[in-house]
């Protein structure tokens, strides 16, 4: 193996940074709502999950009646 050339690793490194292609703001926005409305659409599937699942159990289990 030869020796690893640390000038020609940055070089590379900035070689391939310039090939990275940034979101714009709006793209950002965009994709930051859609993440906020999945978590507000999983959160309330879970919360109705979980309150159908505590009521059966209670019924099942007779508790709190």
């Amino acid at each position: 193996m030869t020796k690893p050339n640390i000038a020609q690793f940055f070089q590379e490194v900035r070689q391939e940074s310039a090939k990275v292609t940034w979101p714009s703001r709006r793209e950002t926005a965009i994709s930051t709502g859609m993440v906020f409305v999945m978590v507000v659409i999983a959160a309330v599937f879970f919360l109705s999950v979980d309150w159908i699942l505590s009521h059966f159990m209670k019924l099942v289990l007779g508790i709190g009646s």
